[in-house]
């Protein structure tokens, strides 16, 4: 997050670095190691949110956190791990909540 001072010098921090998104991964992405590789992935980025298996054979994330750390997800997303094949990622931008506590694996 960007920072900056307030009127008595105090470090204050700005969400305006902050994205939120809620995407679902289409392709072979689950049976792939997809959560977990997800997890690994966003955790390393320092995001939070989750990921979780659809009925439908889709994978569903959560990411928040940096701008360009989300980006950087994403297009680790759009590829997937090796064992994955993604064929479609769909996006949605969301208000950043500040609500979750880490990165974690629904189901």
């Amino acid at each position: 997050m960007n920072s900056c001072l307030d009127s008595d010098g105090v470090e204050v921090s700005s969400k305006s670095d902050t994205r939120r998104v809620h995407g679902l991964i289409a392709g072979r992405v689950q049976g792939v190691f997809f959560r977990a590789e997800t997890r690994r992935q966003a955790s390393g980025l320092g995001l939070t949110g989750w990921v979780r298996n659809l009925e439908d054979r889709r994978v569903e994330v959560v990411f928040e956190g940096g701008k360009d750390a989300v980006e950087e997800m994403l297009d680790w997303c759009r590829k997937g791990p090796r064992l994955s094949h993604v064929t479609g990622v769909e996006i949605l931008e969301e208000q950043p909540t500040g609500s979750f506590n880490g990165f974690r694996i629904r189901h």
